[in-house]
């Protein structure tokens, strides 16, 4: 090629205009893509995460949910980079992301048949409000009306995601202008053919959509260059084929940093879209060749057959649906070759303890539902606990002291991960519920943390009555007794309450709490008649005020965390009033504590 000729003709074609007119049309179109993207994972509320769990050993299933998770966020890289993060968290295995994949694959050819829409000619008005150029308008004014109007967070996320797809349509219209007549030029259809070697084109495709990381980006431009009559068919197919490649950089570069599992999904997705271009860019080239002269094909493929927007679309859409029937019975295969790829290391260090991914914050719904999943574990954990500590009074046993402190010292490191995981979280974009649920979990770390050390505590208590040979009165031990069967009832309905996020059942928590700080003023009251009538010993008396202590501070730290569960449903914060709010006049407190009186009176 001569270049000094090329930059004449670029020059005499205002090639600076073009080039300027291309990468602003591409800025809109992936800032477009990038709002649209997020305000559609924003909207899901953790269904996203909880769908892709739901990926089953069933390759059809699987295909669907990838196919249908990448059509709600408009993005197969987002799609795979969460599967990495998801894989390196250890919440999902390698294998059950393969299906998935393919499914990604395929939903990402949606936004090309969006895009195909633009190429509809017709002398119908109706038919016309079809192509997006004529109808984003419409919906930008909706989305802006919505932005100015509503309240609520969900139609502001509706608004911005209407906005976003206008926003796009206008980088396509930028980048369809700044191509626009090209096609006519002798010189640069010249260029085009010197550079319509599909392994050329392939290789451009693939380095521009690395770099751009949008394969969506890649085949949009494409679009542009075919309903510009600027390429041809046989030219769109390779390029089709080299965005697929290229969009694989984005999970190459969230792998960096992960777990051997997690990079096992990235050469999943590399190899399937490499093995694809492999099989059906040689049958593509071979095929073409051997078509007759005038047969339908041929007149598809030819280098005079000029390609479309909905042309490409079909590409698109061909290429990934026939890869992945050609890899779907390949499953096992897939795995060994990513097994022997990245084989297992014999030094590699084992994660201990909780592990928050922290490439999921770039899908923040899919953060905070990972998020409470640990904080509900954390909970369990502490429920078991205290139950564990009380289980000493009447039996010691040094395996269980041992198993407490374990579980007390995981708690501890717990609550730190997850605080600054928490704080990382909140400073992105998130749903009024999202933000709802990171307040919550902010609000009950600590106390679930608070539960663990009271839970040591009592085992301390345990303990010393152990070692001394001490024992409580016998009308003391049905006093204890009593109490002990309220503070696991509060235990127990804290622990569902916060895993279903049941504010109906945390309502039940603050008037048992009250019942138990009742019980716990009686019991001291009668052991200092007991002290006084020396049924009872100074030194006993040290170890029952201790216990008693503790077990009230975890009736206090259960209500807390029903304050957090009910006050977010509310989206406020304020212990105070609501205390106040529940135990004046309110009818429900009323009723629960006397039933809650009565089944735990001391007699």
């Amino acid at each position: 090629m001569d270049f000094p000729t090329s930059f004449a003709l670029f020059e005499g074609q205002h090639w600076l205009s073009i080039i300027i007119g291309l990468i602003v049309g591409l800025v809109f179109f992936m800032f477009g893509m990038n709002v649209m993207s997020g305000n559609l994972e924003k909207m899901s509320g953790g269904k996203l995460e909880r769908t892709l769990k739901t990926a089953t050993a069933n390759p059809f299933i699987s295909i669907l949910l990838g196919a249908a998770i990448t059509i709600a966020v408009q993005s197969s890289s987002a799609t795979t980079v969460m599967l990495v993060g998801l894989v390196n968290s250890g919440l999902m295995t390698m294998s059950q992301t393969l299906y998935v994949i393919y499914g990604a694959n395929i939903g990402t050819t949606f936004t090309s048949w969006i895009l195909s829409m633009s190429g509809i000619e017709s002398g119908n008005i109706g038919v016309l409000m079809l192509k997006p150029e004529n109808f984003a308008p419409v919906l930008a004014l909706i989305g802006t009306i919505m932005l100015m109007v509503s309240k609520k967070d969900q139609k502001k996320s509706v608004g911005t995601i209407l906005i976003g797809f206008a926003v796009l349509i206008y980088g396509m219209e930028m980048m369809g202008d700044a191509v626009g007549g090209l096609a006519e030029v002798q010189e640069f259809e010249n260029i085009m053919k010197q550079y319509s070697n599909p392994i050329l084109l392939l290789l451009i495709s693939t380095v521009l959509t690395g770099v751009v990381q949008s394969s969506a980006a890649t085949i949009g431009i494409v679009q542009n260059f075919a309903m510009s009559h600027a390429i041809t068919n046989a030219m769109s197919i390779p390029l089709v084929m080299g965005a697929n490649i290229g969009t694989c950089v984005t999970s190459m570069i969230s792998s960096i940093g992960t777990n051997r599992s997690a990079k096992r999904v990235v050469v999943l997705h590399f190899a399937m879209n490499l093995i694809g271009t492999l099989v059906w860019l040689p049958v593509f080239i071979l095929f073409n060749s051997l078509l007759a002269e005038g047969s339908t094909l041929w007149n598809f493929l030819n280098d005079s057959a000029q390609s479309s927007g909905f042309a490409v679309a079909v590409c698109h859409s061909i290429f990934n649906v026939l890869t992945a029937a050609l890899l779907l019975p390949m499953g096992k295969w897939m795995e060994k070759l990513a097994c022997k790829l990245i084989p297992d290391g014999k030094n590699e260090p084992k994660r201990e303890g909780l592990f928050l991914d922290e490439r999921l914050l770039n899908s923040p719904s899919v953060a905070v539902s990972e998020s409470n999943a640990a904080t509900i574990s954390m909970c369990a954990l502490a429920h078991q606990n205290v139950v564990r500590a009380i289980g000493l009074f009447d039996q010691y046993d040094e395996d269980t002291v041992e198993a407490i402190r374990a579980a007390e010292k995981t708690l501890d490191e717990d609550e730190d991960k997850l605080g600054t995981y928490l704080v990382q979280l909140s400073s992105r974009s998130l749903s009024e519920k999202d933000s709802q649920v990171v307040s919550k979990m902010l609000h009950a770390i600590g106390n679930f943390e608070r539960l663990g050390d009271h839970a040591l505590n009592l085992t301390g208590s345990a303990k010393e009555l152990h070692e001394k040979g001490l024992s409580f009165t016998d009308e003391a031990k049905v006093e204890l007794t009593v109490l002990v069967d309220a503070i696991r009832e509060i235990l127990d309905i804290t622990d569902r309450a916060y895993a279903d996020n049941d504010a109906k059942l945390a309502a039940q928590i603050e008037p048992l709490e009250q019942v138990i700080d009742d019980l716990i003023a009686k019991i001291r009251s009668n052991h200092i008649r007991r002290l006084r009538h020396g049924e009872c010993s100074i030194e006993m008396g040290f170890v029952l005020s201790d216990a008693l202590t503790n077990f009230e501070r975890v009736s206090d730290h259960c209500s807390n965390v029903a304050v957090a569960i009910i006050e977010t449903e509310h989206n406020a914060y304020d212990i105070h009033n609501y205390l106040h709010g529940v135990k004046h006049g309110n009818e429900d407190f009323i009723q629960a504590f006397d039933m809650y009186a009565d089944k735990y009176s001391l007699v």
